[in-house]
């Protein structure tokens, strides 16, 4: 499907070697942005699939590569992380495609401390949309890189000059045109790579097979480029281009990588225009693994120690095995399978005897694996999100939160007998990081907290799946939760003891003040001036 490299101005040359070659990012966007497209037409681009367009596919085939839980596949919608391994002209990606709708955005903040760069996906009729403006504030706290795909130029769209204004002022990022559109809507006719001078031009169209990309080597100068485009829009497209190369600065990797600049790539993942060019500029341009905070340090990939942190944990990735898989982004050192690593939490050693990289819900053994790279390990419970496991030292990476919860239910379940069963699967879930379990003090109903309405679906649908249980959800008596310390042991233990109807504990034991409403919890704060109430609870 993709060509042979093209030399691209300004790619670095130093990145070299296994670590050098690796790719680690996420893809973020607003729902509906077209983002499981993007990732489907990126793996296909990377030889790692065959056939893309099953988004929109009917019957058995109406499966994304990274939508497989079954909820994913009825809705249309991503609502967990999948992370893809492939291989592109020398360089290893790893590519997570994170949840778009806000209410599992938990989830992909998480998954962003365990990527180098990301790749935002915009609307080109929409523009910057709310979750997209909140995911962007994410990783411009961890100066994260951004290249910018704006998708749906075969749809009536906004102006691509716009376009490149809206993300400048709104995200305060200086932009440069990495290709550029010719039309769009029923008009649009390919893209003009500004970085190579090559001229990407619309085919013939087949409903069966990929739409055909005619490639002009020799851009506006090719003598085609007059018969295939009409003089109209081709003398448009002339003058964009002046008006890019004076009005917009030259695209500078450093200011790239340290966050300040992204390279803008128009396109429609639909009709495979842009993405082949994205794909080289993550190659091309893309940080490999970045150092690593952690407790009084940075970790640095080169270092020879193995260490690494799980960010994510997914249950039931094999609904006959009731598995637990933990997804370790690897810092440093070189992986090897059957190494023994220490789980810094527990101070116990581990046997990682069967790693495993992924394609969404497929696995392949892992022999080896090097910074960047996430690997799986199978358990039952033993790992956690924030763990860290290390090969000598006792690191603990930093930087990985709960949050609050904004609903907080009471869980009904259908059969009482199956109570027991109830508690293993609410624990097995609450793993995943996504939905927290809380009880209560006293009484003896299962309270769970979840930051949109919509997990309420997935987290019924997933019980009456994989647990065979039928539970609903009451209102609780609570509308927030806040995590609680002290100013010293003696201060907690007294707000604990004169406090204990409102009072529970999470899954790690740790306590919760469970608030009726926003007035109680301000005022319970100033009257206890020396507990401290927390919104988001570190992974330890």
């Amino acid at each position: 499907m993709s060509e042979p490299a093209v030399a691209i101005p300004g790619a670095p040359e130093s990145d070299s070697g296994p670590i050098g070659a690796r790719r680690t990012f996420a893809i973020i966007a607003h729902p509906d942005a077209g983002k499981t497209t993007l990732t489907e037409k990126l793996l296909l681009f990377g030889g790692a699939i065959h056939l893309a367009g099953a988004v929109k596919a009917r019957g058995e085939s109406r499966r994304a590569r990274s939508d497989w839980l079954k909820i994913e596949q009825q809705r249309g919608i991503s609502v967990s992380t999948s992370v893809m391994n492939f291989e592109y002209q020398g360089w290893t990606f790893n590519l997570l495609d994170t949840p778009g709708h806000e209410d599992f955005s938990e989830d992909t903040y998480r998954t962003l401390t365990a990527v180098d760069s990301a790749v935002m996906v915009l609307d080109a009729a929409k523009g910057i949309e709310t979750q997209t403006r909140k995911l962007f504030e994410v990783t411009r706290l961890r100066d994260m890189p951004i290249i910018t795909f704006v998708n749906k130029m075969d749809r009536e769209s906004q102006d691509p000059f716009a376009l490149l204004d809206e993300v400048s002022s709104t995200l305060a990022l200086d932009c440069v045109p990495a290709n550029w559109p010719v039309g769009m809507g029923h008009d649009f006719k390919g893209c003009y790579d500004l970085f190579t001078g090559r001229l990407l031009i619309t085919g013939k169209e087949n409903k069966n097979l990929e739409p055909e990309v005619i490639i002009l080597e020799k851009g506006l100068d090719d003598p085609r480029a007059a018969e295939l485009l009409p003089a109209a829009q081709l003398a448009k497209l002339r003058e964009d281009i002046e008006l890019i190369q004076v009005g917009y600065p030259e695209f500078d990797t450093e200011a790239y990588r340290q966050g300040h600049m992204t390279p803008v790539y128009f396109g429609t993942a639909l009709k495979n225009f842009g993405v082949d060019e994205l794909l080289k500029g993550l190659g091309n341009f893309a940080p490999p693994p970045r150092p690593q905070p952690a407790e009084g340090r940075m970790v640095l990939p080169t270092e020879k120690p193995v260490t690494g942190f799980v960010f994510k944990v997914q249950a039931n990735m094999d609904k006959n095995h009731r598995d637990r898989v933990a997804f370790l982004r690897l810092c440093s050192g070189h992986f090897k399978r059957g190494m023994k690593l220490k789980q810094v939490r527990s101070g116990k050693p581990i046997t990682v005897s069967n790693p495993t990289l992924f394609f969404a819900r497929d696995r392949a053994l892992a022999d080896e694996a090097w910074p960047g790279d996430i690997i799986g390990i199978p358990n039952h419970g033993t790992l956690r999100v924030g763990d860290t496991l290390s090969e000598s030292e006792d690191l603990r990476f930093t930087g990985i939160p709960n949050f609050a919860p904004e609903i907080l239910r009471r869980v009904r379940l259908g059969d009482p007998m199956k109570a027991k069963h109830l508690q293993r699967a609410l624990e097995d879930l609450a793993e995943e990081g996504v939905t927290q379990v809380f009880r209560p003090r006293i009484g003896a109903d299962w309270i769970v907290g979840l930051v949109g309405p919509l997990q309420l679906d997935v987290l019924a649908a997933r019980l009456a799946e994989e647990y065979n249980l039928e539970v609903g959800f009451e209102q609780a008596p609570y509308e927030t939760a806040r995590w609680i310390s002290g100013a010293t042991a003696k201060d907690l233990d007294e707000f604990l003891a004169q406090n204990r109807g409102t009072i529970a504990d999470d899954r790690d034991g740790a306590p919760v003040f469970m608030a009726r409403n926003a007035w109680e919890l301000s005022y319970i704060e100033k009257k206890w001036d020396r507990i401290h109430f927390h919104a988001t609870r570190e992974r330890s």
